[in-house]
Parts: C-alpha cells; structure tokens; sequence
C-alpha cells in the first residue's frame, strides 16, 4: 500500500514541471496577478503531493498505542525456562490484539484518506488548468483557420503572379531580341546622317 502510494506521488511530481511551463506560459486576456496565482497553485500542489504520508519516513502518522494496564510479566520463572503453557492465548490476549490490529488498520486508513485527498486537490486544480487551456485553444481556433485561409489565398496569388511574372519576362526577352536588330538599324541611320 505504501508502495502504491509512493509511486503515484512520483508520477504526479513528474508532471509538476510540465504545469509549472504552462502556469508562466502568457495568455491573452490574463493579468499578471492570474498568472502568480497559477504559478502559486503548481507550487502548493508540489508541497501538497510531497506532504502525503508514504511510510518511507519516520515520523509516518503511525501514532503510539495507548499502553495496557492489564498486562503482567512473570519474572518468578524458577529455572530460565518458558513453557509453551506460559504463552498461550487468553481472552485477554485476544481482546488486546483485537484492538492493535483495527487501531492499525484504521491509522493506515487515515493515513491513505489524507493521501487521497490531497492527490484529489491535485487533480481538481489539474483538471481546472486543463479546461483553462481548452478554452485558450477554443478561442485561438479562429484565428488559425483565418491564418491559414489567408495563407492559401496568398499562395495561389503567388503562383498567379509568377506564372504571370514569367509571361511578361518571356514576351520581354521575344521583344528585346527584335528591338535589338531594329537598335542596330536605327543606330545605323542615325550614324549616317552625320
């Protein structure tokens, strides 16, 4: 059971660093005071993930037993020996370990409730983030598919353009070669009228 719990708070503070990227990450519509605010509650859910009790450290919630009054020890044994009639289970016994059993399971039932909600304090405040950022790609949405309707729009009029860019420097390269030789000739009156 501790083990369980030790692996899921290491797979929740994997994913601390990721909320913590997009708590400081700016969106539009966001004041500055809504972003620490975000960034306060990454870091508290770390602290909140961290103080689950997991039994790897001392000091793990398990609280002393009251003592029992009831209980004698025997030190009056003649020769150093116990016999196994000495240890047999009474009443007594029984009623004692009874209780320390459900006195345990119910501190570790505690314990794995405390852990539980603080993980489910996690998830809330994830599962909130997460609608955040939904609704920052809802409203962005638009605005791509305009981008990208528009990039479309320039593109086909770029190739229209250099379709007609290239007719205009073919026609001009057929009109140069003929102005050339009419060049000449004119270049040649010119020359004999001096």
């Amino acid at each position: 059971m501790n083990a369980e719990i030790r692996r899921t708070k290491a797979r929740l503070l994997e994913g601390v660093p990721k909320l913590q990227r997009l708590a400081l990450k700016k969106v539009k519509g966001l004041s500055q005071e809504e972003l620490d605010g975000r960034n306060e509650l990454v870091l508290s859910l770390r602290d909140k993930i961290e103080a689950v009790q997991d039994g790897s450290a001392p000091g793990n919630g398990w609280a002393a037993s009251t003592s029992y009054t009831n209980i004698r020890f025997d030190t009056n044994v003649s020769d150093g020996r116990v016999d196994s009639e000495y240890f047999q289970r009474t009443e007594e016994s029984g009623q004692f370990k009874q209780e320390y059993e459900m006195r345990r399971m119910k501190q570790a039932s505690l314990c794995l409730d405390q852990g539980l909600d603080f993980i489910a304090e996690g998830l809330d405040t994830l599962k909130n983030m997460a609608q955040d950022i939904n609704e920052e790609l809802d409203r962005q949405e638009p605005l791509v598919d305009e981008i990208d309707t528009k990039i479309d729009k320039a593109s086909t009029d770029l190739k229209s353009t250099n379709v007609r860019l290239k007719d205009t420097v073919t026609k001009l390269g057929e009109v140069k070669a003929g102005n050339a030789a009419s060049h000449n000739t004119c270049t040649r009156i010119e020359a004999c009228s001096c």
